[in-house]
């Protein structure tokens, strides 16, 4: 079958196309035929060697997949060969940029039937990423009042999607090119960050405020100021430290996207019930991965892109 891989750390230059032995599914174990993988930000920084997660050479990338299952180990119950499932593999492990990829049975969930299998790829880490920042570690409840500082990216439009639907009030910053969207996604009020003071536009303070852009830390220490005391700081910029106010008792917390099926199962639910809308910007083949890897290390992908195994 043919996977893109990296045999050692470093450039897009050291990501290639290689042939290798479709791989056996052991015991709790089933094996999907790839529709697609989708790309993150983490898969850029794993290649690059900046991101600190170990993984055994030579790696295989995209631990975003949807496929159908045609191999199934010993001990696994409740999944069967020729269900369309999605799933977040183990971030240590190979991905699904390839034909072919196992993945532990606990790691995959029926997939979505009201879109294209193809695009359910888009769907698992970024969409685990909002709820894990918006409850799990923001505790966010109904009708509280969130901030989103950087909307306009795939995980900012979950975000704002799953928080309107839980009853809560979203304010979101964007830019010009993403007001749009962000509207769309379903913010009460929004904010073009590159015209106005947020410290001034947001009248009221919020309860939560989740923050997935990459501003300086004196400008996010000051943002600290809009949540009301007992309030949380959420953010998904692990590279630097998210900060609180523990004299008002304003928490911090960085997002460390976790498995969690069960939230999965019911971001699939939402998807199939149309309350949450899958974001897909664009759709490559296999072989480009390695063009996207270069496009990526010059500057961010815009929007979500899959990439197609066929």
């Amino acid at each position: 079958m043919k996977a893109v891989r990296f045999h050692e750390v470093g450039g897009p230059e050291v990501l290639r196309i290689d042939d290798i032995e479709r791989p056996v599914p052991a015991a709790g174990q089933v094996r999907l035929r790839v529709a697609a993988s989708a790309f993150n930000a983490a898969d850029n920084g794993m290649r690059a060697g900046f991101l600190p997660i170990p993984v055994v050479l030579p790696h295989v990338p995209g631990y975003d997949v949807s496929g159908t299952i045609d191999a199934i180990g010993d001990g696994v119950a409740g999944l069967a060969v020729g269900d369309a499932v999605i799933g977040f593999l183990p971030m240590d492990r190979d991905g699904g940029a390839a034909e072919y990829v196992v993945a532990p049975a606990e790691a995959v969930v029926p997939a979505p039937t009201s879109i294209p299998l193809a695009d359910a790829a888009a769907l698992p880490s970024v969409a685990l990423t909002a709820w894990q920042a918006l409850f799990d570690d923001g505790r966010l409840e109904a009708g509280q009042r969130l901030l989103v500082v950087g909307a306009g990216g795939v995980v900012g439009k979950y975000a704002i999607q799953l928080a309107k639907r839980a009853g809560v009030y979203v304010i979101a910053t964007a830019s010009p090119r993403s007001i749009d969207a962000v509207r769309a996604a379903g913010a009460d009020e929004v904010v073009d960050h590159t015209a106005s003071d947020l410290l001034e536009a947001v009248g009221e303070q919020v309860d939560v405020l989740l923050n997935l852009a990459p501003i300086e830390p004196e400008q996010f220490a000051a943002y600290v100021g809009l949540v009301r005391a007992g309030g949380a700081v959420v953010s998904t910029t692990a590279f630097m430290a998210t900060p609180g106010d523990e004299s008002r008792d304003v928490r911090a917390a960085t997002v460390f996207v976790l498995p969690n099926r069960d939230r999965l199962t019911e971001l699939v639910m939402l998807v199939d019930g149309g309350t949450l809308t899958v974001e897909v910007t664009r759709r490559i083949p296999l072989g480009e991965l390695p063009a996207l890897h270069a496009e990526a290390s010059e500057g961010r992908v815009a929007g979500k892109v899959i990439v197609l195994a066929e």
